[in-house]
């Protein structure tokens, strides 16, 4: 076991809490800082599928941290629930992707990295999913893709947290800086006054780039806006996800159809739109032409995290002894999750990586402002 030290974490979406709980289960003294209520931003917004979108147009990098995680997802949904009560309920439906301008690349990766991908005939598809639009000429299936139901995922691990001694948990804390002694970051400044650690882990989505540029560092993370609508069904409505022309419908198991979504550069604005509303609508009514007289019961939008080449930050920052990130996982931050909130663990710790962490350093990745 490592040496006790007090670690806070600024940011308590899903990266931050798991990133929490892996170090609390280490002995560690945990203060999480969130400047709202804890897995309210792009944590609660998101679709929550355990794969990215579309796998195979990631780099490595991503594709490691990504099978990690979808292979480690059952038991950690066990293990909180059974802990907590509260089912993170990680649904395994398959995943079919229709009409793919780069079917024969997505079938390549499946071979090459050994994930049970496969074309199958258009008829099967409808078969499996008879809702399914009538649009579609060409399909491509992976069976033990599940999605995971966020709001509940982060309630879980709030309460698993809660359970767990030497953690504190501080909403509504808002983050306005760093404390530096010596070129050692000592805490972090709040609206509230410093709060010292002895390492502190910027793990605030969106909003770890303009928290880093106040120790003059420029890290690429950006807001990008995401839109989503959500249909009331009954709970055996759709059997599978399906993907079509960059729009996904998801189904959890009570019957609830998400429907995303949109990519908007917009700032931190996180306002819905009347154009995105009818934009994923019309998407909706493709991809499931029965949700033509289906009610939509909520629109909301997010902040994904954006950076280069969706390629999180995971590591010490050079310069500043003590300061550390595990942000920037732009549209997969719920696929990810584990597989970096466990390698972020090894780093700070000291244990052995379950993966090479070399290419989400951030040296080299950043630079003076």
């Amino acid at each position: 076991m490592a040496k006790q030290q007090q670690v806070v974490i600024v940011g308590g979406g899903v990266i931050g809490l798991l990133t929490a709980f892996n170090l609390a289960t280490q002995g560690q003294a945990v203060v999480l800082l969130e400047r709202a209520g804890v897995g309210q931003e792009s944590s609660w917004a998101g679709g929550g599928i355990v794969s990215p979108l579309y796998p195979w147009r990631y780099s490595p990098a991503v594709t490691a941290l990504a099978h990690w995680s979808q292979d480690f997802y059952p038991q950690l949904a066990e293990r909180l629930f059974a802990t907590t009560g509260v089912d993170p309920q990680v649904h395994t439906t398959g995943l079919y992707w229709l009409d793919l301008d780069d079917e024969p690349e997505a079938l390549a990766w499946a071979v090459r990295e050994g994930r049970p991908l496969s074309k199958v005939d258009i008829s099967v598809a409808h078969d499996a999913v008879p809702v399914l639009g009538g649009g579609y000429s060409q399909a491509i299936f992976m069976a033990n893709v599940a999605n995971v139901r966020n709001p509940r995922l982060v309630k879980s691990l709030k309460a698993a947290l809660l359970a767990l001694p030497g953690v504190t948990i501080r909403e509504q804390c808002v983050v306005t800086g760093f404390a530096v002694d010596n070129g050692r970051v000592a805490g972090v400044d709040t609206a509230q006054g410093p709060i010292l650690g002895d390492q502190v882990v910027l793990a605030a989505g969106a909003w770890s780039g303009d928290l880093l540029g106040t120790l003059g560092l420029s890290l690429p993370v950006e807001p990008v806006k995401g839109q989503m609508i959500l249909y009331k069904c009954d709970s055996n409505f759709l059997s599978s996800m399906v993907l079509a022309k960059g729009r996904y419908a998801i189904p959890r198991r009570d019957g609830h159809i998400l429907i995303g979504s949109t990519l908007e550069h917009e700032g931190f604005d996180k306002t819905p739109t009347e154009t995105a509303l009818e934009s994923l609508k019309a998407s909706a009514v493709e991809l499931i032409p029965a949700l033509a007289h289906a009610e939509v019961v909520g629109h909301w939008a997010g902040l994904r995290p954006g950076s280069p080449e969706g390629i999180p930050y995971i590591g010490p920052v050079p310069g500043f002894k003590g300061l550390w990130l595990n942000c920037g996982h732009y549209r997969n931050g719920l696929v990810l999750a584990p597989a970096s909130c466990q390698l972020f663990a090894d780093l700070l710790l000291g244990n052995k990586p379950i993966i090479d962490p070399a290419p989400y350093a951030p040296e080299g990745r950043i630079n003076a402002g």
